[in-house]
């Protein structure tokens, strides 16, 4: 079951997997402009399965290119499961995920996880350049400097992960993100960890650098989901499914006073607080 809406979730025919695209860390590299609108995502009748037990099933979600949907459900409801088939980590019982332009999306997909993630023994822009030495490719160390710069850590390009902090950490692992020119990126709670005002400041610095590209972003704040957000869904239920998509108008990053933010973070306290077991 779906729910027609312009954004748009809605109902299609079931398809036959298929076959997940590689990891995106071991893939090759290919270059992407983000002047031009990136392509949107397709999910079309996800189902994922363990032995008898269904985690959700009949998921349908189109994905605009170049908007930012963000993704909210109670803890093990399935939302990191979703991400990984979309990244193409996972393999899914039924269903398939594919991009708007009808291209493969292998090699368009990056992807950051809920920790930094960061090889303790490589410097930062090392750190930055990971698909690269992964792949076997010469990394582009003026791109990646220029990336550090972005995020506020030009000076600390040299400094070992044990010489950062956690906020910094994070914005090295957004520069690595973006290093990968994806014209998709996918998170999954990457600012869980942080405090509130470094998580506000990493937040907004996600907004501005991940403009022109499609963004689907995992989190359990609804504070950051309206923030963040042209769009949000809740996925809920047993199995879950997903329910109809909350749009909020302005631009991104919203301030925490903001009016429409404020309208929709009680709508969207409302309805996650409803799904609670009574």
């Amino acid at each position: 079951m779906t729910a027609a809406v312009p954004f748009s979730a809605r109902a299609t025919k079931s398809s036959r997997p298929q076959k997940a695209p590689p990891n995106l860390a071991t893939t090759s590299t290919a270059t992407v402009s983000v002047d031009q609108t990136p392509p949107g995502l397709r999910i079309e009748d996800l189902a994922l399965r363990y032995g008898d037990r269904t985690i959700f099933e009949h998921l349908n979600l189109t994905l605009n290119g170049g908007e930012f949907v963000v993704l909210l459900g109670a803890s093990g409801v399935g939302k990191t499961s979703l991400l990984k088939i979309v990244a193409g980590l996972s393999t899914p019982a039924e269903g398939r995920v594919v991009a708007t332009d009808g291209l493969p999306l292998s090699h368009r997909i990056a992807y950051m996880g809920q920790q930094d993630l960061l090889y303790p023994w490589l410097n930062t822009v090392q750190n930055v350049m990971l698909g690269s030495r992964l792949r076997g490719e010469k990394g582009d160390h003026e791109r990646a400097l220029h990336l550090l710069g972005r995020v506020g850590l030009g000076d600390r390009a040299k400094a070992l992960p044990s010489e950062l902090s956690g906020g910094m950490r994070q914005r090295a692992a957004i520069a690595r993100t973006l290093y990968e020119d994806r014209p998709i990126v996918l998170m999954d709670e990457p600012f869980s960890a942080l405090d509130s005002f470094t998580r506000a400041r990493v937040q907004d610095l996600a907004a501005e650098l991940l403009q022109g590209r499609t963004a689907l972003l995992i989190t359990h704040d609804p504070l950051e989901a309206c923030r963040l957000g042209h769009h949000l869904v809740v996925l809920s239920g047993h199995p879950a499914k997903l329910g109809p998509p909350i749009t909020i108008r302005g631009q991104t990053p919203r301030a925490p006073d903001d009016e429409e933010l404020l309208h929709t973070q009680g709508r969207l306290m409302r309805q996650l607080t409803e799904l609670e077991p009574k």
